[in-house]
């Protein structure tokens, strides 16, 4: 069983990817999956936009890189740590991976498939059930994002007004 300064550890490890995604230009989202035994086998960050492929999540990525690490699909008791409250896809991916426990920080609205918008560790038809267990540095993780993409916003209206002012 992790302990709590372990919990926090591993968060601000997956923070920490999530900031590589931001300095890459990506949505800042970092993943971090950790074996029964505390070690540190598969971490991730978003990569949509580097690789131009929708499928490249934090979670995705990490748990890819966990079972390259096992060698095997199946990481049985493993945690996954991530800063976001992930999609159907990650969800997914989490069942079939057989990942015991999801830690997240902050909540999805508008795509949150461990509670937010759907529980998909909740479908009782579904053969593998992890434990979610929400806002881990919720505050931090959240107002990363916050502030992402109203720095987005900010740069758009700019360009928008420098457009406007080179057209007049």
């Amino acid at each position: 069983m992790l302990s709590s300064a372990n919990k926090k550890k591993y968060m601000e490890l997956a923070i920490d990817q999530a900031k590589e995604a931001e300095k890459q230009g990506e949505v800042p989202i970092g993943a971090v999956v950790v074996d029964p035994e505390g070690k540190v086998i598969g971490t991730g960050y978003n990569r949509r936009e580097l690789d131009e492929d929708a499928t490249q999540h934090a979670e995705m990525i990490a748990i890819k890189e966990a079972c390259h690490n096992l060698g095997m699909w199946r990481l049985i008791d493993c945690s996954l740590f991530v800063t976001l409250e992930p999609c159907p896809m990650c969800a997914g991916a989490i069942i079939n991976s057989r990942i015991k426990d999801v830690y997240f920080g902050a909540l999805d609205p508008k795509a949150g498939a461990c509670g937010s918008v759907v529980d998909l560790f909740e479908v009782e038809k579904f053969n593998h059930h992890p434990h979610s267990i929400r806002g881990l540095y919720r505050d931090q993780c959240a107002q990363m994002l916050k502030d992402f993409f109203r720095a987005i916003r900010e740069k758009q209206k700019a360009e928008k007004l420098a457009k406007k002012a080179e057209n007049n």
